[in-house]
């Protein structure tokens, strides 16, 4: 009585296609901004290339006018599209999802380990939506102050911010499945076990053979046990 309904799967792979395709869409106007120049480097003096935001002009006329205006709005777009629809959208769907399992909460259905799945999961998507809002706060930022401070702001100031933007960019991308593995337990476990298996060179030898007979044969002793109780 207290197992739950599993979603279908083609439920599952339309809500990933609407955010995948949503997603690509948001990010095209990138695309059509930044392209490949060349130049002489101030520091070999060599020609090199570098990619520069400057729209190319064999784009076509209505395309090109699109792009300079979102290249204005630029700051605004990446904004409210990398910043404050996901941390909104993260938000709203745990407020939503509290709200919809409040009542729930009161039965005796939800068992115990099922309740702090659920807890870890939740902390899980907030500890992410925190690092990812406090990673991508200081990009938007200079974004901002580029746009509107650009003229009174010297080249070497501008280069500074934006190693600093690139360097909460790794840190995000590099802290994401750390948080993972800490937070989520049964995953940590299995890569603390892979890495484990990895140091040990995955050899077959006897000490290891030992162990795992071993192993194996308290869990079949400790689940016998625990099957031959009244389960409640």
């Amino acid at each position: 009585a207290s197992t739950r309904p599993i979603e279908q799967c083609q439920s599952i792979i339309a809500k990933l296609a609407v955010i995948w395709v949503g997603s690509m869409t948001l990010s095209v106007p990138e695309i059509l901004l930044w392209q490949l120049a060349r130049d002489t480097s101030p520091v070999s003096g060599m020609m090199s290339e570098f990619c520069t935001m400057k729209p190319s002009s064999n784009l076509p006329e209505s395309i090109y006018s699109l792009v300079l205006t979102y290249q204005n709005a630029r700051m605004w777009w990446y904004f409210g599209c990398y910043f404050c629809l996901p941390v909104l959208f993260t938000v709203s769907c745990q407020l939503v999802t509290r709200r919809v399992r409040g009542p729930d909460k009161k039965g005796e259905s939800r068992g115990a380990k099922q309740g702090q799945a659920e807890g870890n999961l939740n902390c899980t998507i907030i500890a992410l939506t925190v690092i990812y809002g406090l990673c991508t706060t200081p990009e938007n930022v200079c974004n901002i102050v580029v746009a509107y401070m650009s003229p009174d702001v010297s080249k070497q100031t501008l280069d500074l911010l934006n190693l600093i933007n690139q360097f909460f960019l790794f840190f995000k991308c590099s802290v994401t499945p750390v948080l993972l593995l800490c937070l989520c337990r049964p995953l940590g476990q299995a890569f603390m076990d892979c890495c484990c298996c990895c140091c040990e060179g995955c050899g077959p030898d006897g000490s290891s053979s030992e162990s795992s007979a071993d192993s194996k044969l308290k869990t079949e002793m400790s689940s016998s046990i625990f099957f031959d109780k009244p389960r409640e």
